[in-house]
């Protein structure tokens, strides 16, 4: 069992965070929530608050004294979604001036896994380089782009597709979208 960190920001598409924290949960993984003022209201707007029911901790975004705010801490990894712009530009910058940039930070300062998911569309120069500079300190970005290989029945189903990519670059074995590698394989 790992200790996995879930930030959430104000960006739209809760439901990736619920669904990512469902699943890690369903995997025998602990979740640390950390939610910034405005990713809760966003949660309560996209009636998401089920996301607390999977998660071990609820951490006050104001309290580095948290776990997760030191390097010595046993957190395997870290995923930010939905990640607005702002966020992404203080992780980029290294502000730290709330827990959940702060918990990226020492991902980033321990290497270990650094997953954001900006949700924000289009992206102008200073997301790009951002993203970019996130990119060169270890981050991997998956932007929230649904996949349709795997022709998905419903929004749980296309959400997941990205949920997937977040658990496995967490390094957290799944097969929730099994059916993408065989139409690359020709098996469909």
């Amino acid at each position: 069992m790992s200790h996995f960190v879930l930030g959430v920001t104000g960006a739209s598409g809760s439901i990736y965070a619920t669904r990512t924290a469902m699943y890690l949960q369903r995997f025998g993984h602990e979740v640390t929530l950390i939610v910034t003022h405005p990713g809760k209201q966003v949660l309560e707007y996209e009636d998401q608050s089920a996301l607390f029911d999977y998660c071990k901790d609820v951490c006050n975004v104001d309290d580095f004294f948290a776990e997760c705010a030191s390097g010595s801490s046993d957190i395997a990894g870290m995923a930010v979604v939905p990640c607005s712009m702002g966020t992404l530009g203080r992780i980029a910058a290294g502000t730290s001036d709330n827990l959940l940039v702060r918990a990226a930070d020492v991902c980033l300062k321990e290497r270990r896994p650094l997953v954001i998911v900006p949700r924000e569309m289009p992206y102008n120069l200073i997301h790009i380089e951002n993203m970019k500079h996130v990119t060169l300190a270890g981050a991997v970005v998956i932007p929230a782009s649904p996949q349709f290989y795997c022709k998905p029945q419903s929004v749980e189903e296309l959400v997941d597709t990205v949920v997937a990519k977040i658990l496995k670059h967490l390094g957290v074995e799944q097969s929730l979208v099994a059916s993408v590698a065989k139409v690359w394989s020709g098996e469909l």
